[in-house]
């Protein structure tokens, strides 16, 4: 058995054509003629996405601040973690997050680190988000932040790890940030602990930007 280094690496196959055949407000989808390694072109369509970021803000009780949001593609009302887009290309993640954390929950964090860097789809979109784990919450000074929308029928709690963690096993919760934020957040407290985590504003050569 051969030692093996098991981290993603960048590759590029060659693209013959590209076009994208929708845009819309936030997003568009992209099609491109890519050479095979036998030779053979093919399409691959896929979702051009900014970048996402989304934050596992725990207080002093252990509990986690979740919020209940409408979904329409899956037709669910879904527990997730505050998360939103990345608003311009080069955008710092942390202060997205921030923002983030603030607008959806009304609330600020002293510490701040890296769960996880993902991509929730890589089949079919080239979406990357960053997970952060947000600590020393308190609430936020100014006015609440006006929503719309689906975020007009939001609903707001705070729930215990442990019962995240057994709704994610249970099949209950779907979320692919809270699922991955919840998971990430109990290996690392099982390994290095939490003070061994990636600091806030880690290189992330997905969306690379300047600190």
């Amino acid at each position: 058995m051969t030692d093996q280094v098991i981290k993603d690496a960048p590759e590029e196959w060659e693209i013959r054509s590209s076009s994208t055949p929708f845009t819309g407000k936030k997003t568009s989808v992209r099609t491109d003629e890519v050479v095979m390694p036998g030779g053979a072109v093919v399409g691959r369509d896929y979702q051009v996405h900014p970048g996402s970021v989304a934050v596992l803000a725990l207080d002093e009780q252990d509990r986690a601040v979740v919020l209940r949001q409408y979904r329409h593609p899956v037709r669910q009302k879904l527990w997730e973690i505050p998360a939103g887009l990345l608003d311009v290309p080069g955008e710092n993640p942390l202060h997205a997050a921030q923002r983030e954390l603030y607008e959806e929950a009304h609330v600020k964090a002293e510490d701040w680190r890296v769960l996880a860097d993902v991509y929730t789809t890589p089949g079919g979109c080239d979406e990357a988000v960053r997970i952060f784990l947000a600590r020393g919450l308190s609430d936020a000074e100014g006015d609440r932040f006006e929503v719309e929308d689906e975020e007009s029928d939001m609903e707001l709690a705070r729930v215990p790890v442990a019962d995240l963690v057994r709704g994610v096993l249970a099949g209950e919760l779907h979320n692919n940030c809270l699922v991955v934020g919840v998971l990430s957040l109990v290996a690392a407290r099982a390994g290095d602990g939490l003070e061994a985590l990636r600091p806030a504003e880690a290189p992330w050569p997905a969306r690379p930007f300047e600190a």
